[in-house]
């Protein structure tokens, strides 16, 4: 009886302890961060790509409006460019990226657009009118006359028999008789003495000097007493002189010509054209533009084009080469 009781007693004390077991107890409360507050990133413009046109006269012949695309195409990829051409410009493209334009020979109106856009330096090529300042930069006049009379004179008695050589000039022209002195003593650097295999009874270079009335059908005549009369063989064409017309009719006889225009249509007998070199020019300006300086002059070195190498071959072009190299390191006084 008594074990029972005990059983029993035990039996209640466990199950007062469970139920007190089941007492709450207090849980510590966890504090909820609070929220970072986002901050958006601030937005930058990005700078445009800069822009260069090239503005080129829509009647320029493929030949060499593809020489100048290229050329400045090539300039704007290695300093990171975009590049456009057009035949004309207005206000309307001068777009915040827009940096550097070349214009050749067509004015696009230079003269009002750059001082709407002072950020924008512009180069302009073969434009008359035009002078350097500001963000307005131009090829200069750089006819070099002393120099091309020389090369000519050079040239000419190295491809004339018994160096027979000419000029027809305007009369009157201070320059033409500087571009004359230098095609006589050009000569004379070439050959000498210049003793011919058949004496004639006058003297080489001869010269004949048109006056600015004369009526241009009557160039040939004169080209005639030159050739006919003097037995010159190879003359020079002074620019004032020069007609398509003409040239072609001096290339049916059969005598070399020498040049500083490029002929529209190359006659017979054409040697070379002397003239300033574009292309190297604009080469030469571009660091500056693109350092966006401005109002330069920029000097183009001469250069040979139009080469017949049946009248001049490669090892005599060499030598002109040279020689006009020489010419314009100073080497040679002309």
């Amino acid at each position: 009886m008594r074990s029972r009781l005990f059983t029993f007693l035990i039996l209640i004390g466990v199950v007062l302890t469970a139920c007190g077991a089941g007492t709450e107890t207090a849980v510590p409360l966890t504090a909820i961060p609070t929220e970072t507050p986002v901050v958006l990133p601030t937005l930058t413009a990005v700078p445009a790509v800069p822009l260069a046109i090239l503005v080129l006269p829509a009647d320029m012949d493929a030949e060499t409006s593809n020489l100048y695309q290229k050329t400045v195409y090539d300039l704007t990829q290695a300093t990171g460019m975009r590049f456009q051409v057009r035949n004309s410009l207005t206000s309307v493209d001068l777009e915040p990226g827009l940096k550097i334009v070349v214009a050749l020979l067509t004015d696009p109106g230079i003269s009002a657009l750059a001082p709407a856009a002072p950020d924008v330096q512009f180069l302009a090529i073969g434009i008359p009118g035009l002078t350097a300042g500001g963000n307005v930069s131009v090829l200069g006049d750089n006819s070099q006359v002393e120099i091309v009379g020389f090369l000519a004179g050079y040239t000419a008695a190295m491809v004339a028999d018994d160096y027979r050589t000419g000029m027809l000039m305007p009369k009157g022209n201070n320059d033409a008789i500087r571009m004359y002195n230098a095609f006589s003593n050009g000569r004379t650097y070439f050959c000498g003495l210049c003793r011919p295999k058949y004496n004639l009874p006058w003297s080489f270079p001869q010269y004949l000097e048109i006056s600015a009335e004369e009526d241009k059908n009557n160039y040939d005549a004169y080209a005639d007493i030159l050739i006919l009369q003097f037995k010159v063989g190879t003359i020079l064409i002074h620019p004032d002189i020069y007609t398509q017309d003409l040239v072609n009719y001096i290339g049916t006889t059969g005598v070399y010509m020498i040049g500083t225009v490029t002929p529209e249509q190359r006659p017979a007998g054409w040697v070379m054209t002397i003239q300033p070199d574009t292309i190297k020019a604009i080469q030469t300006a571009w660091p500056q533009l693109l350092a966006g300086q401005g109002g330069i002059t920029v000097q183009s070195p001469l250069g040979l084009s139009d080469i017949d190498p049946s009248l001049l071959s490669p090892g005599k072009q060499l030598d002109v080469q040279a020689t006009l190299d020489k010419l314009q390191a100073g080497l040679i006084a002309p």
